[in-house]
């Protein structure tokens, strides 16, 4: 299992929603949220991730994240992955992302 973060940036009047993404990499992509409760983190599972008129989401660990299921073969650091995000109004964006270790 691999994890993406990003952020999220929307230049528009209106808000939108990132409804799903998916990778060649991975068997599917899910969104999920941690929150702390009670001192403990806590993992669900979102549906979309809102995103303000103007505004930003971080897409970062502790915090909303897309969890990257069933890979086909390991993450190699340094390495690109493109990524395809599916919005309500913005529609089909591709990014890229780089695969990097993580040091926490």
């Amino acid at each position: 299992m691999g994890v993406a973060y990003f952020t999220i940036i929307n230049g528009r009047d209106a808000e939108d929603l990132l409804l799903s993404a998916s990778t060649p990499v991975a068997g599917h992509v899910e969104i999920h949220e941690t929150k702390f409760e009670a001192g403990m983190a806590k993992m669900r599972p979102l549906t979309a991730i809102r995103v303000p008129a103007r505004g930003r989401v971080a897409v970062a660990p502790s915090g909303i994240h897309l969890m990257l299921v069933d890979l086909k073969a390991p993450l190699v650091a340094g390495t690109k992955v493109p990524m395809i995000l599916q919005f309500r109004n913005a529609g089909r964006i591709e990014i890229q992302l780089t695969v990097s270790t993580r040091t926490e």
